[in-house]
């Protein structure tokens, strides 16, 4: 049987844990940031994780995760 494709967009946004959660980056962080208070920005700096429903999604985009 031959190796699965993983789907590449999905592959450089979504990394996994150590436990196997989906860590992902936070949006919002590109442009317009003269409006966002600097304590948003700071916490937008951080990795999120995916939530429980989309994370089935992201499995099947990266059969080897």
């Amino acid at each position: 049987m031959p190796k699965m494709k993983s789907n590449r967009g999905a592959a450089k946004r979504f990394r996994a844990t150590g436990s196997g959660k989906i860590v992902k980056k936070k949006s919002g962080l590109r442009h317009i940031l003269t409006s966002k208070a600097t304590g948003r920005k700071r916490k937008l700096r951080k990795a999120g994780l995916v939530s429980a429903v989309d994370a089935p999604a992201v499995r099947r985009m990266l059969p080897y995760l």
